[in-house]
């Protein structure tokens, strides 16, 4: 059974919003592996969040599609290595397996275990190296050095629904330690504007989101200002980087936003 209480809530918010989308006529990607955590009480929890604001459920949807995408292109290119950070109960080692290419999880300890019970209560086998620890204070180079990384293979890393929960000279941190150790890479990632987190975009629902995830001790601690000045601080380029406005209207082409958070939140690409 899903022991919620020992597991980061959003981790269980975000895969139920991630499976509601297998159950759309037209989906924008299909994850029927993520359902195998699910039950009641996750139902309920993510019911808590999207109850307060509703659109929160097609920002997790945009960003997946995006990252399914992006990930799409990596593995069928030269990269022979998948790392995903605070992987939380992402499935894309097990939904995106590719000749070759070798996937790593980060996340504590008892995301993973649950995870993996989740994976071996249904026949899934999973073909990913699970590295528990935190890859802030246990430095994210030592960790996947313990763990049989290649630090000279082209590698992808997905960075999905993190940097908002990080002091923003950890985000930099990160990025500055992959870049100076890893000889080539890719990274993929979401982040918040500034006002989303100072709760000074002026609409109220946006500002319900944000005390919503504070009230399940998760609090977002820093929005990005200027994307492309970040990247050239890190001697990193900035491949792409859309609002999910952007990505709405691409998406779902005719279909109006329901909220303005759309355009301010983002995610991109960056390589060395």
């Amino acid at each position: 059974m899903t022991q919620i209480a020992h597991v980061t809530g959003t981790a269980f918010v975000v895969a139920e919003f991630r499976a509601e989308e297998n159950h759309e006529a037209a989906p924008l990607y299909r994850d029927s592996v993520v359902e195998v955590f699910l039950n009641e009480d996750t139902r309920k929890a993510a019911g808590r969040v999207a109850g307060s604001f509703p659109p929160v459920k097609d920002l997790v949807k945009i960003r997946t599609k995006y990252f399914d995408d992006v990930l799409e292109a990596q593995i069928h290119s030269d990269v022979r290595q998948v790392v995903i950070l605070g992987a939380g109960l992402d499935t894309r080692a097990v939904r995106k397996p590719a000749p070759g290419v070798r996937y790593f999880e980060i996340d504590d300890p008892d995301t993973l275990n649950v995870k993996l019970a989740g994976y071996r209560a249904h026949g899934i086998e999973e073909a990913v190296t699970f590295i528990p620890g935190n890859y802030v204070t246990d430095g994210v180079i030592d960790l996947l050095r313990q763990h049989g990384f290649d630090f000279g293979l082209p590698t992808y890393f997905i960075w999905e629904g993190n940097t908002m929960y990080l002091p923003l000279d950890r985000t930099r941190h990160v990025l500055a330690e992959l870049t100076k150790y890893v000889t080539r890479f890719r990274a993929s990632f979401d982040y918040m504007a500034e006002a989303v987190i100072s709760r000074t975009t002026g609409d109220a629902g946006i500002t319900r989101l944000v005390e919503s995830f504070a009230a399940m001790k998760a609090p977002w601690l820093s929005g990005i200002r200027d994307i492309r000045s970040l990247a050239c601080e890190l001697g990193l380029t900035l491949i792409e980087n859309f609002k999910t406005a952007e990505l709405h209207q691409k998406y779902w082409v005719g279909r109006s936003m329901s909220s303005p958070i759309f355009h301010f939140y983002s995610v991109c690409t960056m390589e060395r």
